[in-house]
């Protein structure tokens, strides 16, 4: 079995599928971007696979039985390549994806397409931004000289950055009163988000509630077509199991 990983959902499926009293051989695929990944159990690979050609030739080396994309929502071009390699091998493909956040009562979301398009929404909503978009997309907001930004990730992030940039490395998950604290700390105004979804981050969605805040929600982009979905990882352990 391949897991394309790199999210909780992949390491629970690993964790799942090392449970099992089959003998199962598993291999996670990590893309490498964290400095310190959380490796799951099983063995682990890190790095990429050179584009669809090189994950078919992976899957043929290895003999490799079935697959699940379990990557990050917005890893869409590694799920664009999992489909293209197990359409020219014949090998199952499952797309392991975790349900998208929905608003409640009293949420002020603001959807847009990409980041550059929040780049673009973000000075009509607020001058304090609570960035929370990962370390590769501090750059679609650098132009932004007027705004200053709380931005949170697990690794530092490389330039370009706003000018007015306080960097806060952490992991998740993270809790409400933490997320709390962090917006009335730093008075934040406004929350800028990806629509990842999992439980890990969203109490950053309540504290902007609580507080009145307005969230910049950057939409998640198109995935293949075609592919069966599991929602958790116990689905795609059961999935698993004929393989």
């Amino acid at each position: 079995m391949l897991i394309l990983g790199g999210t909780t959902e992949a390491r629970h499926l690993a964790e799942a599928l090392a449970a099992q009293p089959h003998r199962l051989h598993v291999t996670t695929s990590l893309a490498g971007r964290v400095t310190h990944p959380t490796r799951p159990p099983g063995d682990t690979r890190i790095g990429g696979f050179g584009g669809p050609d090189g994950l078919a030739d992976w899957l043929r080396a290895h003999a490799v039985d079935a697959v699940v994309d379990a990557t990050h929502p917005f890893a869409e071009r590694m799920s664009f390549n999992a489909a293209a390699a197990c359409a020219a091998t014949g090998v199952p493909l499952l797309a392991l994806r975790r349900p998208a956040w929905t608003p409640s009562p009293g949420d002020d979301w603001h959807h847009v397409p990409t980041l550059a398009a929040a780049a673009a929404a973000l000075p009509a909503l607020g001058r304090r931004a609570f960035l929370t978009t990962g370390r590769t997309g501090l750059a679609a907001f650098a132009h932004l000289d007027g705004t200053w930004f709380l931005a949170r990730s697990v690794d530092a992030p490389t330039a370009p950055a706003p000018r007015h940039t306080e960097v806060l490395l952490a992991r998740g998950p993270f809790t409400l009163d933490g997320e709390r604290e962090l917006i009335r700390e730093h008075r934040i105004d406004v929350l800028v988000t990806k629509a990842s979804g999992g439980s890990a981050t969203a109490p950053k969605l309540a504290a902007a509630r609580e507080a009145g805040i307005p969230v910049l929600v950057v939409d998640r982009p198109p995935v293949p077509g075609g592919v069966p979905v599991a929602a958790s990882a116990e689905a795609a352990a059961s999935w698993l199991l004929p393989y």
